[in-house]
């Protein structure tokens, strides 16, 4: 018998329902594990929901943009891209994709997420260990702040920043002075979930797209259990890809009009989405 090695946490509820059917089989890839009698009960981890979306609307995106971050604010569509050299902050027109204004990023940064909160635009980077503070109608500099680590994602519940770094954790962050306030393992039955990039904050959840896949966790930010995974496999068509790290990357909830956009890093199109649970 074989005995394959679990290293993705999203199989671990599929395997452990197996162990329900092949609980003495199971047992054996243990040499220090003891048979199983016909008495044994193993109970089956909960399923996570998972989530597939029907698309509302589509729209233009500028296939150049290596999106880091997307954010919705007062009926206007912010945007944070990426590379070095071609790293910004952009407010984009919805109905067209068209770049209304732009602030670039001196050459040695590498943007990352964005997030809007009170009267301030928040950018931080990749490696280089700066957050910039804008001031969000103008794009005018108000200051920056450094930090330990890598920078990836951003969100906001209102009261503070949250922060991936590309691991499973999350930081809270205090707004006025970039500090620290707490921090969150994301996990999922128990397993550590990484890979956590671009972020946002919708209806009392931190949303996470999951870096090099379509797919997008929803996770209890006082826990940091993931209550459900959205599956967004094939929402882009693959004539439109490119084939140059065009994965899922860009999520933006308006919280007034209930209304869920995404996109990815240079892909030609953004998608208004409207989610249901798959049967």
């Amino acid at each position: 018998m074989h005995c394959a090695r679990i290293d993705n946490p999203r199989t671990v509820a599929i395997t452990l329902a197996a162990v329900l059917t092949f609980g003495t089989a199971f047992a054996a890839c243990s040499s220090d594990a003891p048979a199983a009698d016909s008495t044994t009960v193993v109970a089956a981890a909960p399923r996570t929901p998972v989530f597939v979306a029907d698309v509302v609307q589509e729209y233009a995106h500028d296939p150049k943009a290596f999106t880091q971050g997307l954010v919705w604010h007062e009926g206007r569509m912010f945007e944070g891209t990426g590379q070095y050299g071609q790293s910004s902050i952009r407010e984009t027109e919805l109905q067209t994709g068209r770049v209304l204004r732009k602030r670039d990023l001196p050459k040695q940064y590498f943007g990352e997420g964005i997030v809007l909160l009170g009267d301030k635009l928040f950018q931080i980077t990749w490696e280089e260990h700066v957050a910039f503070v804008y001031d969000w109608k103008t794009f005018a500099p108000k200051g920056e702040f450094k930090y330990d680590g890598a920078g990836w994602g951003l969100a906001t519940d209102g009261t503070s920043l949250i922060m991936s770094n590309g691991s499973s954790a999350l930081a809270f962050r205090d707004p006025a002075t970039f500090a620290v306030t707490k921090s969150i393992t994301v996990t999922e039955n128990g397993q550590p979930v990484s890979k956590l990039n671009e972020l946002e904050w919708v209806k009392g959840e931190i949303w996470a797209n999951v870096w090099e896949s379509d797919q997008i966790a929803r996770i209890d930010p006082a826990t940091g259990q993931i209550r459900g995974w959205i599956d967004l496999a094939g929402l882009l068509p693959q004539t439109d890809r490119s084939g140059k790290e065009d994965v899922l990357n860009g999520i933006a909830y308006d919280a007034k009009e209930d209304r869920l956009f995404v996109t990815g890093k240079l892909w030609p199109k953004l998608y208004e989405i409207r989610l249901k649970q798959r049967s």
